[in-house]
């Protein structure tokens, strides 16, 4: 397991969906690292305060309609004649009351599951972005340490810095980034390939980082170049703002 896959590992272990074997390991790589202690420690609180949004609790009222209906039911003495129309209503108001005993049984009985189930799903789906997270990182240094990967860098605004690697063998791109300034709220970057002229989206980047290596979504086939536009959320179909950045992939 490399020091690159247990940067990935914070929500599992934050959730405890690590194997014996993997939270050991992630314990000896955070003592070193203190973003991934940090980012533990947030994730977890995060978690803490989600369980206890979903949870379930009674209404504050039932105890006490609980309490009252154990003040009018009195206990049945032993008989031999069939019971009379005031041993019936007790029976029924035993009744009732066993009902809404029942009832809040099943009530904290049900929150305890839908908590439960919410704590596996979570787990489950932090294993799957770890496990997403590793095949991009897999792809991205797939492509950066292919035999025949070609470089190109150029200044992008405000300072930063673009680079896109390229892998004709692989027909595979990673668009490096340094130094972005954040997009707007509720935008984001989206990358394309310039086939001659026309503009072919390759993925999104992630909107909270400012240095980023994305494999570019797609084939590069006969691209000659890439740009960088800001998007709604999510991504468009094709450019609808002018690029903030233009450039040709290295032949």
């Amino acid at each position: 397991m490399t020091t690159v896959d247990l940067h990935t590992l914070t929500g599992a272990y934050a959730l405890r969906a690590l194997s014996d074997d993997e939270r050991g390991a992630f314990e000896r790589h955070a003592a070193d690292c203190e973003a991934c202690t940090d980012e533990v420690r947030e994730l977890s609180e995060t978690a803490a305060r989600l369980g206890l949004a979903v949870s379930a609790r009674p209404r504050p009222e039932l105890k006490g309609r609980v309490l009252r209906h154990i003040t009018t039911v009195r206990q049945d003495a032993p008989r031999t004649a069939p019971p009379g129309r005031s041993a019936r209503r007790s029976a029924a108001r035993a009744t009732s009351l066993s009902r809404w005993a029942l009832a809040a049984c099943l009530a904290g009985a049900a929150a305890l599951g839908g908590t439960t189930a919410w704590q596996h799903e979570r787990a489950q789906d932090a294993r799957e972005q770890a496990r997403q997270t590793e095949r991009r990182t897999d792809a991205v240094a797939s492509v950066l340490a292919a035999p025949d990967a070609k470089t190109r860098t150029a200044a992008l605004a405000d300072g930063a810095r673009g680079t896109v690697v390229v892998s004709r063998s692989r027909d595979a791109a990673v668009f490096i980034a340094s130094g972005m300034a954040r997009p707007p709220g509720g935008k984001v970057y989206q990358l394309w390939f310039d086939d001659g002229g026309t503009m072919r989206s390759a993925g999104l980047m992630d909107p909270g980082r400012s240095t980023e290596a994305v494999l570019m979504s797609g084939s590069v086939d006969g691209a000659s170049g890439m740009g960088i536009t800001v998007e709604p959320a999510g991504g468009s179909a094709e450019p609808t703002s002018r690029p903030v950045a233009l450039m040709g992939l290295p032949a």
